[in-house]
This record gives structure tokens, sequence and C-alpha cells, in this order.
């Protein structure tokens, strides 16, 4: 069975992730979801918030293919936890050339720690390059209508963390 962890924050998960989602399923026969901590990140949503609103979406994501996904936390080692999850790939999204850049530097040092482990990158769709959880959040904190870029659920997430 191939297995591939895609590891992000996911703060909030938006439609641009579910497009990765859906198109990493025709790669792997089970996709892991690692929601990370990333403290430095400074996430509107709480981890278990986080992890939450994509267990609740992965349905509306995937359809039929949500049996074969599986959304967990994690705060350890980005190949530490790809490989306790017996993942042979990692799925990265990439929207822009400055994403590559960074993941380019990322796939070096995940490979000199683990070198039984391939990166994957899938391109965003056009329709979804523009979105970043940043933006999203930007917007719906300026009232703003982010429901192209998020979920019904996330989008109301989203109206109840900023209206509190």
């Amino acid at each position: 069975m191939r297995v591939g962890f895609y590891p992000g924050t996911f703060d909030p998960v938006t439609r641009g992730h579910g497009d990765i989602i859906r198109r990493a399923l025709r790669l792997v026969d089970k996709l892991v979801i690692g929601v990370a901590i990333n403290r430095d990140k400074g996430p509107l949503f709480t981890l278990e918030e986080r992890v939450d609103l994509l267990r609740a979406d992965i349905g509306a994501i995937c359809g039929e293919d949500a049996e074969r996904v599986d959304v967990e936390p994690f705060e350890d080692l980005l190949m530490h936890r790809a490989q306790a999850v017996g993942a042979s790939v990692i799925i990265r999204g990439l929207r822009a050339v400055a994403d590559f850049e960074y993941e380019y530097q990322m796939v070096g040092m995940n490979r000199a720690l683990n070198d039984e482990i391939e990166t994957v990158f899938l391109m965003a769709e056009a329709q979804h390059q523009a979105i970043a959880s940043r933006l999203v959040k930007e917007i719906a904190r300026l009232g703003g209508d982010v429901s192209r870029f998020v979920t019904p659920g996330v989008a109301d997430a989203l109206v109840r963390k900023y209206a509190g």
C-alpha cells in the first residue's frame, strides 16, 4: 500500500488545500494529512480546531475517497512523522516560484534525514493559485466574503472567530 503524507498548518484549510488533497489521492492508496502545530506562524485556530475543520471537510473534499484519508495532529519532525505513518511519499502543494525555493531547501534537508521517502510537488490548479490561508484570514478579519476560497464550515468558523 502506498501511503502519502501531506503536512501543513491548514490555518484554515482552503479550497486550494482541497484541490491538492483530491489530486494526491490519485497517487497514493492512503493519504495522511498532518496538521502541524507550528508555533512560529501564530495560528488563528487552535490545533484541535484545525484538525476538526479538516475532518469535517474531508467528505466534501474527497467524496467516496474520504475513507482513504486520515487527519492527525503532529508536532515532531516531519520526516519522523512521515516514517511513523508508513509514508513513502510526502505531498507538497506549490502555488508560485517563491514556494518552490523554500520547498527545494526542505527536500534537501528531508532527503538527508531519510532518503527512502520521496517528495512530490503538485502545482495548484490555476483557480487556486492565489489562495493563501494568510490572505483568507485577512479578508475574513476585514469582513469580506471568503466563500469562494473555503468551504461553508470554514467560512462560518472564520466569522465566529473574528466576531469573538
